[in-house]
């Protein structure tokens, strides 16, 4: 995967006091980030703009702020480098353009075929029934 550089500018990182485990040093340090970046400001093309904003559409204000919160480590230099990478995921994800499906037609011969192993089929269940009396 190609790294993908972020422009400072489109960056603001804020500071807080994470929960979970850590004893008193959760209650003084504020270790998990919030990045906050400024969608408009990544220099994305339009489509994969929009890719971006479709994706990740739960984590994006209504002004085109695209929000990441990392608690994961107890340490704010690592959690501030888990924010940065996922978010360099997000935008290669959003820089890859889906494949554009193209509907297609079955053969002539797998029509048959088709229908050769559903008559084949239906002939067997049709020898497994009692005879009647007429037969």
């Amino acid at each position: 995967m190609t790294v993908i550089t972020i422009p400072d500018e489109a960056c603001e990182y804020r500071f807080v006091h994470a929960s979970g485990p850590g004893g008193q040093h959760v209650n003084k340090a504020s270790t998990a980030v919030e990045l906050r970046v400024r969608v408009n400001k990544l220099g994305l093309s339009d489509s994969a703009y929009t890719r971006l904003t479709l994706q990740q559409k739960n984590r994006i204000t209504k002004d085109a702020t695209l929000i990441i919160q990392a608690d994961q480590f107890r340490s704010q230099l690592k959690n501030r480098k888990d924010a940065l990478e996922r978010l360099q995921k997000m935008v290669a994800q959003a820089l890859i353009q889906p494949k554009i499906r193209r509907a297609t037609r079955p053969s002539l011969n797998a029509k048959k075929k088709r229908m050769n192993t559903k008559k084949q089929r239906g002939r067997t269940k049709s020898n497994r029934q009692k005879p009647t009396p007429d037969s």
